[in-house]
């Protein structure tokens, strides 16, 4: 089987990948690499084709077109069983005739490992899930995050070279989600190895990852740290898909910055000022009225109609001011201030922009 190794830390390597399913191209011409020991998220909206790409590293899938490499082989034609990788699901897939601890040992069991190694290292895995003492428990008997942390278990205690996780923390209520979110980067930077996750939560992504790709219609729009993404983003598609961003363009980005192109602005670096405030030399400035105003409890969002055509959205913390505060500004006029180094400027020549504000 032919070997690639453009480098030795890289764990997973996309080499123009296509995956089709007759006229719908699920994948379309991906090319990435992930490094050895990385915490990697694939992130993009339903049908973006992130989840495509994490089957076809898992074997579950083939690719139409292209190679798939996991630390230089090829492995594009090898089935599930013969890659060194495991998989955790959203829907935890555990034995419920099964105690935690033989749910968690049960590779070892088709692997015929000694019964007393097989105790050490589930005693092991329970400690590193934090779930000691809890092994002759069922699934049942369990909370939906402690069922997850024993799925986690079973997929480690093999100690594969790379963990695949598909949403693993969709079921999950939101305050639960974000402890898991902590408890799965602690774990990950304890075992060492690679793992690469799927989501469309961009607060997932930016919480945990050490990069992460955004994916679009199949395609990969940007890759980077999860400040860059954030704070520099490539495309219209990533500036609306991960948090909310203002784009201007046209005459009225021409007004503003004097040039042209299209823009992005995160609505939490504009300040809301004065009508008639001094402008500092390194400061962008637009003047509007108040329009919409949404009180939000930790803070307040406001759309202002620009004099100059179209409108930005401003994201203020409520440090002092309350709700009452906040909606007494609906309709009075505002001069809109913002650093000129939080203007990026963004691709035009891309997909086309399918993502709603808030990433849904």
């Amino acid at each position: 089987m032919e070997a690639i190794n453009p480098s030795p830390s890289i764990a997973i390597y996309f080499e123009d990948v296509h995956r089709h399913f007759g006229e719908v191209k699920a994948v379309d011409g991906v090319f990435l690499e992930i490094f050895d020991g990385e915490f990697f998220t694939m992130l993009g909206p339903s049908g973006s084709g992130k989840t495509t790409c994490l089957r076809l590293v898992a074997g579950f899938d083939r690719p139409t077109a292209g190679r798939i490499f996991l630390h230089g082989e090829d492995v594009s034609d090898l089935p599930p069983y013969e890659r060194d990788v495991n998989t955790v699901f959203q829907d935890y897939a555990l034995f419920p005739h099964m105690t935690v601890g033989e749910n968690i040992a049960y590779g070892l069991m088709i692997k015929r490992t000694p019964i007393n190694e097989r105790k050490r290292r589930v005693d092991e895995m329970l400690e590193l899930v934090r779930l000691p003492g809890l092994g002759g428990r069922k699934p049942s008997q369990l909370s939906g995050g402690q069922r997850q942390r024993v799925a986690l278990a079973r997929a480690l205690i093999n100690h594969p070279r790379v963990l695949l996780l598909d949403e693993p923390l969709g079921a999950l209520d939101l305050k639960l989600r974000q402890q898991m979110q902590i408890e799965l980067k602690a774990i990950q930077q304890r075992v060492g190895i690679t793992f690469v996750y799927v989501t469309h939560d961009q607060e997932e992504a930016l919480t945990m990852s050490d990069r992460l790709a955004v994916f679009n219609q199949g395609r990969i729009e940007q890759v980077g740290l999860p400040s860059d993404i954030y704070e520099s983003p490539a495309t219209a598609f990533v500036a609306g898909f991960v948090g909310v961003s203002n784009l201007i363009s046209g005459s009225v980005a021409e007004a503003i910055t004097g040039r042209s192109g299209m823009f992005s602005i995160r609505p939490e670096k504009i300040h809301m000022t004065d009508p008639a405030s001094a402008v500092p030399d390194h400061f962008f400035a637009a003047d509007g009225i108040v329009g919409e105003v949404v009180y939000l409890g930790m803070y307040t969002r406001y759309r202002v109609n620009l004099d100059r055509g179209g409108d930005l959205t401003v994201i203020q913390q409520n440090l002092e001011t309350t709700s009452m505060d906040g909606l007494s500004t609906r309709g009075q006029r505002t001069r809109l201030q913002w650093e000129r180094t939080h203007v990026n400027r963004i691709q035009q020549d891309v997909l086309p922009v399918t993502a709603s504000d808030d990433g849904s």
